[in-house]
């Protein structure tokens, strides 16, 4: 045995690095003569991130130091985020600047780094106060019968918009004004309005009261119209999308903080005011709306007014059927564009500030589905949002998950969580290539919990690439947001839970994915999304593609991804008719439903050799999150199974029975080489061509043989194994003092000793 003093332990674990990582946050040295236990991983690796939820305590003298003390001392943690988020202060302000960076500082030197929520929402009043004109608002489409004798009055309220960012004492996104915009008066059947009697009679009509909570209209008789649309806006408190100053508001906010030992600044579920389901329910036609989107709505679509175009898309119009969808199609484009640019001069504003390394956290999901609330709120935007890594939150799809690491290159994906349901979710992500963004972190200070992370982090130093996903399922975009057409809300969702229940993981893409270049064809006709190439690829509903789509298609044809398609290519983006059989490879696959299709793909995979993963048998729904009005399933991955990354390290996961990790004995073979193990909780290896180790990584650890590589040990250790770039082996054990057995010396003499972190005394956590 040999005994590894800290000192010595702190100097290799700043030394044995593995180059293969992706350090993607900074790395602020700690003192030299600091004694405290080494509970952290270094940012070499994939962090252990959890949020920190500010209050008015934090913003005391040394409020900060009790969180920092105990994450650093206690917890696994090496990444928070705190959310500044306060009833009467704006991180706008000095005394949260001021001690944002003190808890910075301190941070840094108990090796905790800090990713601050810096958004503009947490600055609204000071927006307010520098563009009183650019706030964001709501235009609210009310039809209503005409009285043939006398005047007709209607009156349109105001909605009180809430999320996180305005909850408890914080003042929601309320309506500060209102007023009237337009009256249009026509006749109409069920169908659709009739052209040939529509009429702008806004100068007619008479406003009664225009107040924040409501605007009451008179419509005086009309002799040859029956109805009437009144279009009322009201001016919300939060900034305009679309506003001509917000980009550079947000750039100040962010530089405010420059100088602070940041890990990084995270920008949480960006878009439009939060459109909750019961507001489609209210019998009104609502739409975000500003001067400046409607400017910037008239130059794309040279020259149309947007509020005569949101009573098209409303209602509909005898005979403009084309002009409808163009309009939706442009309008949700637009949506999803700009929020893009958003993101986009966020993320850059960042790096610029505090330098390549910074971390930008945390998702762009807000709905924690693809449904019309997601799409009302940012057009949709989740796969081109910049982050450094794939993050999502609560019950976002899986296939949506593996997905964004593919487009951010991330090894793994981080979904934040926060139910009852916590220990499944940490074991289901991990067998998916994910880890859990604990909200907040205080949520796994419990023994069992506690035990459960710390094995899983162990995988961060072997998990070098994304889940292997062989089927893509790229669906129709601009089909899907378009609410005036058949294929609404259809992602193809039941064809993705159909393949990864079938053992056969399948990451869902947008074709927006294919206009902007992220989904490429190679040389060779393969199609890819990062590091992932699909052995078989779906065009979903590829209704209203642009010929983006025809041209990638058509360049994969003679490729080695197989092609599959479900549904009609009818329409252009711009609503005219096409025809999209021609305008796709005659050797696409073309199936008319999920039931139809799945039997051929799976047949595909079989015939080229790709090996079923652990069937995804766990369900995703309310049970645990009880979000009002969400009714939406999607599959997940057992607590227990294995995995394959696109590495080809293989993932072994056991968490159903225990919450802190079953055991894992197991006999299974790569490719031609048999491997046998017996751990706890976790276990990952890759072999290289001729069957020797690569890496490897298991908590708990009894006995790994594989060829000639074997480990027996008497006492059960968590162990991290991998080959360096000068192939030479580098370890990390993780156990309550830093002996390394000698079982493991006779490996390598380069380890490093990882603590694991005792959890502090407090309330027992219902993990269950």
């Amino acid at each position: 045995m040999k005994l590894i003093t800290r000192y010595t332990l702190f100097c290799l674990l700043i030394s044995a690095i593995n180059s293969s990582a992706q350090p993607k946050y900074p790395n602020y040295a700690r003192p030299s003569n600091s004694a405290q236990s080494l509970n952290q991983l270094s940012n070499q690796y994939m962090p252990v991130v959890g949020v920190w939820m500010w209050g008015f305590g934090e913003l005391r003298p040394n409020g900060y130091k009790r969180t920092i003390d105990q994450v650093s001392k206690q917890s696994p943690f090496n990444l928070l985020i705190p959310f500044l988020r306060f009833a009467n202060n704006e991180v706008t302000d000095t005394i949260v600047q001021k001690q944002v960076k003190l808890a910075a500082e301190y941070g840094v030197s108990q090796n905790v780094l800090l990713t601050p929520d810096l958004d503009v929402r947490s600055a609204r009043r000071a927006f307010q106060r520098k563009h009183p004109n650019e706030l964001q608002q709501m235009l609210r489409l009310k039809e209503v019968k005409l009285s043939g004798n006398n005047y007709t009055e209607t009156v349109i309220p105001s909605l009180d918009l809430n999320d996180h960012y305005s909850g408890g004492d914080i003042m929601h996104h309320v309506s500060i004004s209102g007023s009237l915009l337009r009256v249009y008066a026509y006749n109409r059947t069920q169908e659709s309005i009739d052209s040939q009697t529509l009429q702008d009679i806004t100068k007619k009509c008479t406003v009664e009261f225009a107040t924040k909570d409501s605007v009451k209209v008179k419509i005086p008789i009309q002799n040859k119209q029956t109805n009437a649309c009144v279009m009322v806006s009201f001016t919300h408190f939060y900034p305009d999308i679309f506003a001509p100053h917000l980009m550079e508001f947000q750039r100040e906010i962010i530089e405010q903080y420059a100088g602070i030992p940041l890990g990084g600044v995270c920008k949480d579920e960006w878009g439009y005011p939060p459109y909750y389901p019961r507001f489609f329910r209210l019998g009104l036609f609502d739409f975000w709306y500003s001067p400046y989107l409607a400017e910037a709505y008239s130059a794309k679509t040279k020259g149309r007014n947007l509020l005569a175009d949101c009573l098209l898309m409303s209602l509909d119009e005898k005979g403009k059927e084309t002009e409808r969808f163009a309009a939706i199609n442009n309008l949700t484009e637009m949506t999803r564009l700009r929020n893009i640019d958003l993101e986009g001069d966020f993320y850059n504003t960042v790096k610029k500030v505090f330098g390549p390394d910074a971390a930008v956290t945390v998702h762009s999901t807000w709905w924690p589905y693809p449904d019309r609330c997601e799409f009302k709120k940012n057009g949709l935007d989740w796969w081109a949002s910049k982050r450094d890594w794939a993050q999502t939150d609560e019950v976002v799809p899986y296939a949506v998950r593996t997905a964004l690491t593919k487009k951010w290159g991330s090894p793994v994906w981080y979904n934040m969580y926060y139910k009852a349901d916590l220990a499944p979710q940490m074991w289901s992500s991990a067998l998916a290539g994910g880890r859990l963004n604990y909200l907040s972190y205080f949520s796994i200070f419990t023994p069992e919990l506690m035990r459960a992370e710390n094995r899983i982090r162990l995988l961060n130093y072997v998990s070098k690439s994304p889940l292997d996903c062989p089927v893509a399922v790229i669906f129709g975009h601009t089909s899907a947001v378009n609410w005036g057409n058949r294929n609404f809300e259809d992602l193809g969702m039941p064809l993705v839970d159909s393949l990864w229940h079938n053992g056969y993981p399948a990451d869902l893409i947008p074709t927006s994915e294919i206009e902007n270049g992220s989904l490429r064809v190679d040389s060779s006709g393969a199609i890819w999304y990062g590091k992932q190439r699909y052995t078989a690829a779906v065009l979903y509903n590829p209704e209203f593609e642009k010929s983006s789509t025809s041209d990638f298609f058509r360049k994969a044809e003679k490729g080695s991804t197989a092609l599959f398609r479900i549904g009609d290519w009818t329409r252009n983006f711009d609503g005219k008719p096409v025809k999209g059989d021609r305008l796709l490879p005659k050797s696409m696959a073309v199936s008319k439903n999920t039931a139809e299709i799945v039997p051929k793909i799976i047949q595909v995979l079989q015939n080229r050799k790709i090996q079923k993963q652990t069937p995804a048998t766990g369900i995703l729904d309310n049970k645990f999150f009880q979000l009002k009005d969400f009714d939406h399933t999607s599959c997940a991955p057992p607590t227990t199974g294995w995995s394959r990354l696109i590495d080809g390290t293989i993932i072994h996961v056991a968490g159903t029975k225990q919450v802190s990790g079953d055991t894992i004995r197991t006999e299974f073979k790569i490719d031609k080489f048999a491997v046998s193990l017996d751990a706890v909780g976790v276990a990952a290896i890759r072999l290289d061509k001729s069957g020797n180790v690569k890496t490897f990584a298991a908590s708990s650890l009894k006995h790994l043989k594989t060829g000639n590589f074997e480990i027996n040990l008497g006492n059960r250790i968590d162990v991290a194994l991998w080959k360096d770039e000068k192939d030479e082996w580098q370890g990390v054990i993780q156990s309550e003092n830093p002996v390394i057995p000698n079982e493991l010396l006779a490996i390598t003499k380069n380890w490093v000793h990882l603590s694991l972190p005792t959890p502090p005394e407090m309330r027992r956590f219902n993990a269950r």
